[in-house]
């Protein structure tokens, strides 16, 4: 949700690669659906690991941001990065994950988290990209 928020919002203006801490490779459909709102598509989008991103050719000391959306996300990239200089940010973002016991009361709870990361990378980033 979060690269794709990114993207729509500065397009180019910076590189940007998702990843969590273990890969649940499909994204899921209530994030899709909540970012189709905006008019992100994630539907064809995989999320990769920390390690898949090593594995794959990311050097994560080339990157200067690396944004946690999870205490878990934080420890690892503090762990990944210990000798290497850049920036973590930690941003405690509502995991959705299990609530809500109806869909529009799910749908609801992934809206929240979706418009909280918007709301950081105003925040941090400034306005869009026209």
């Amino acid at each position: 949700m979060a690269e794709g928020l990114m993207k729509k919002l500065y397009g180019q203006r910076a590189y940007v690669q998702s990843a969590g801490v273990r890969n649940d490779m499909e994204i899921d459909g209530f994030s899709i659906a909540v970012c189709k709102e905006i008019g992100i598509e994630l539907s064809r989008h995989r999320s990769r690991s920390f390690e898949e991103m090593q594995d794959w050719g990311d050097d994560l000391s080339q990157f200067d941001l690396i944004v946690a959306l999870s205490p878990a996300s934080q420890r690892m990239a503090l762990e990944l990065t210990r000798f290497h200089h850049l920036q973590i940010e930690y941003w405690p973002i509502l995991d959705p994950t299990g609530l809500g016991e109806s869909r529009d009361a799910k749908l609801a709870a992934y809206r929240q988290a979706r418009d909280q990361i918007r709301d950081r990378m105003l925040a941090r980033f400034g306005p869009p990209t026209a």
